[in-house]
C-alpha cells in the first residue's frame, strides 16, 4: 500500500491536518507518510500562487488581463454587478455605524476605491470592496460550515440560500478575477502544472505510485482550472464554486477493446448540508461528482476524453510558459 500511494501537501498547519485526516480515513493501519518540504509555515513553491514574471510587461499585460476577467468594463464593471451582494454585507455588517464611517467618513461598501496590483514573488492582489467582501462572506461560510448555530452566523442576518449565494459569489469573483485569468493562471500555476505533468509521466519518483493526493489551496484549483480551460461547471447542492475540503480528481483509465489510455477529471466535492452536519460519507452516502471538461479534449458519453489530448495540452503549457526572472 505504502508504495503505491504518495501523499504530498503545502507545509503550511491547515493542508498538512488535511492530509493526515484523509490518509486516516482513506487507509486506516497502514503506514502512509505524508511528504512536505522542512519549512512548516512556508508556502511550499509548487503549491505557492505567487507571480514570477518581473516584467514590466507581462506586469501591465496581467492587470489588463485580470480587468477583462473581471468585466467587460474592468474592476470598476465588476463591482457595480456586485453591487447588491456588497449592500446585503453592508446591511448585515451595519457597515454605516462601523468605525471606518464614523471615523473616515468612508460609508458605502461599493464605492470603497478599487485597483488590481501586480508584483513579482507576490500573489496577485485587489484593493476595494472585493476584498474586503471576501474576508467577511468567507467568514460567515466558515461559521455555516463549522456548524454555528443560524442565529449565531452573521447575527442571524442571513435568511434564504439566493443570500448566501450572493455572498458567495463575492468570494467565487475574488478567485476567479486574480487567479483565473489566462495570462496570470499560467504564470502562478506553472511549477503545480510541472509536477502534475511529471506525475503523469512518472518523472516523480523512481517508483511511480498509483495513487497521488495534492493538497493545496483554491487558489491552485482555480488557476489550475483556467490553464486546463475547462469548460464551466456548475456544483449542485453548493453556493461555492470551489468549496472547502473540494478535489479534483485525475484519472487515468485504460481502454482494452481499443488499447488506448484515457483520462477523466471529475470535481469530487460535499454538499454544503454534508459539511454543516458533518456527514459521515459513505458508499451509501457518497460525496457529490460532475465531470469536468477540458476545451482541448472533448469528453465522451461516459465523461472520458483521450490521454494522449490531455498530455499534448499540459505539454503546451509547459512549452509556452515564459522563463522567469
Amino acid at each position: 500500500m505504502a508504495k503505491d500511494t504518495f501523499i504530498y501537501a503545502n507545509s503550511l498547519q491547515r493542508t498538512l491536518a488535511t492530509a493526515q485526516y484523509f490518509t486516516l480515513g482513506a487507509f486506516p493501519g497502514c503506514d502512509v507518510k505524508i511528504f512536505h518540504q522542512t519549512d512548516l509555515g512556508v508556502m511550499d513553491p509548487n503549491f505557492n500562487p505567487i507571480i514570477h514574471d518581473g516584467s514590466e510587461e507581462f506586469k501591465q499585460s496581467a492587470l489588463t488581463a485580470m480587468n477583462a476577467e473581471a468585466s467587460a468594463d474592468g474592476l470598476a464593471g465588476l463591482n457595480r454587478e456586485l453591487k447588491p451582494s456588497y449592500d446585503l454585507l453592508s446591511k448585515i455588517t451595519d457597515y454605516k455605524n462601523g468605525s471606518v464611517c464614523l471615523t473616515d467618513k468612508r460609508c458605502d461598501l461599493a464605492s470603497e476605491p478599487a485597483e488590481f496590483t501586480i508584483a513579482k514573488d507576490k500573489e496577485p492582489g485587489v484593493s476595494g470592496p472585493l476584498r474586503i467582501g471576501t474576508s467577511i462572506s468567507d467568514a460567515f461560510i466558515l461559521q455555516y460550515y463549522e456548524g454555528f448555530p443560524a442565529q449565531d452566523i452573521a447575527w442571524g442576518a442571513i435568511q434564504t440560500d439566493s443570500e448566501w449565494k450572493m455572498l458567495a459569489t463575492i468570494k467565487d469573483r475574488y478567485g476567479e478575477v486574480l487567479f483565473g485569468s489566462p495570462l496570470v493562471a499560467k504564470d502562478v500555476s506553472a511549477p503545480l502544472v510541472k509536477y502534475i505533468n511529471a506525475i503523469f509521466t512518472q518523472d516523480v519518483m523512481r517508483q511511480p505510485a498509483k495513487f497521488n493526493l495534492l493538497v493545496g489551496h483554491d487558489s491552485n484549483v482555480v488557476s489550475l482550472l483556467s490553464v486546463l480551460k475547462i469548460k464551466p461547471y456548475q456544483l449542485p447542492g453548493q453556493f461555492e464554486k470551489t468549496p472547502i475540503g473540494g478535489k479534483i480528481v485525475f484519472e487515468r483509465w485504460k481502454d482494452k477493446a481499443t488499447d488506448k489510455n484515457l483520462i477523466k477529471i471529475e470535481y469530487i466535492y460535499q454538499t454544503k448540508e454534508q459539511i454543516r452536519r458533518g456527514d459521515k460519507l459513505t458508499l451509501n452516502h457518497p460525496p457529490k461528482r460532475v465531470v469536468l471538461e477540458m476545451s482541448d479534449c472533448p469528453v465522451d458519453n461516459n465523461g472520458f476524453c483521450s490521454f494522449e489530448n490531455f498530455s499534448k495540452a499540459l505539454n503546451a503549457l509547459q512549452e509556452s510558459t515564459p522563463k522567469t526572472e
